[in-house]
């Protein structure tokens, strides 16, 4: 009996089927990517190539090209964030800089501000005038007149103090003379800055030396009852020189001084 076949041709079929020109090509220009990254293809993989189709023709060639873009563009995008990292980095490293030098410049300038107050607080304190027994009272005032005084009147005033009271320089001078001062008793006096001079008399003890500067309201002794008196009190001298005789106002010298009594 005779058989004929339709197509002519017996074709195989399954696992058995020889691979297409389509999937060769494929293949090999898989093999060519391959073999290229290691650079066999110009020695070893040209000759098997030959008869085939170039890999640019099959259009695989253009998508590994793309592919190499991509990854250039990941990697030109990830500099350009390390780029940005170390510049914000920078920035915030030069804010930082920037303000502890404000900082440090501000609490430069706190410190001179009070330092200048310092002084000038300094200043106007050394340049004030006190009473000099502190919360009193002139109990015999200036020029009074009686026999208990060899000039005639007093030359001075009394403020009222009891024994041992302090006493303060009215303002800031140099002690030209501390000791016996005969009438007196034990005295003080004291060149002011301003070149007048200041006497404290009838004290009970002497608490500065001669040559000492003192500053305003310096315990100078202690009031008491010393010399020609009938009762403890402090007398109070401005003068125009050390001098006995050179007497002025007290009253009108400490209020000129801002003093207020």
């Amino acid at each position: 009996m005779a058989f004929s076949c339709a197509s002519g041709k017996n074709r195989p079929s399954g696992k058995h089927r020889k691979p297409g020109r389509f999937e060769r090509t494929t293949a090999r220009a898989a093999g060519v990517a391959a073999l290229t990254a290691t650079g066999v293809v110009g020695t070893l993989a040209a000759p098997a190539l030959a008869a085939e189709p170039a890999a640019e023709q099959t259009g695989l060639m253009p998508v590994v090209a793309v592919e190499d873009t991509i990854a250039l563009q990941i990697d030109a995008q990830a500099a350009a964030q390390e780029r940005a990292a170390a510049e914000a980095a920078a920035r915030k490293q030069a804010a930082e800089e920037a303000a502890r030098h404000l900082a440090a410049e501000k609490a430069k300038e706190e410190r001179e501000a009070k330092e200048r107050a310092a002084r000038e607080a300094e200043r106007k304190r050394l340049l004030s005038y006190v009473s000099p027994i502190a919360g009193s009272y002139v109990s015999t005032s200036y020029q009074s007149g009686g026999a208990v005084w060899s000039s005639g009147s007093h030359t001075g005033i009394d403020f009222h103090a009891a024994s041992g009271t302090s006493v303060h320089a009215v303002g800031a001078g140099t002690v030209v003379e501390a000791g016996w001062g005969g009438a007196y008793g034990n005295n003080v006096v004291i060149e002011m800055n301003d070149g007048t001079y200041t006497q404290y008399g009838h004290l009970s003890s002497i608490g500065v030396s001669v040559g000492q500067t003192v500053t305003p309201g310096q315990q100078i002794g202690l009031s008491g009852a010393t010399g020609n008196v009938t009762g403890a009190h402090l007398h109070f001298e401005a003068r125009t020189t050390a001098e006995y005789g050179s007497d002025i106002d007290p009253v009108a010298y400490l209020r000129s001084h801002g003093v207020d009594i």
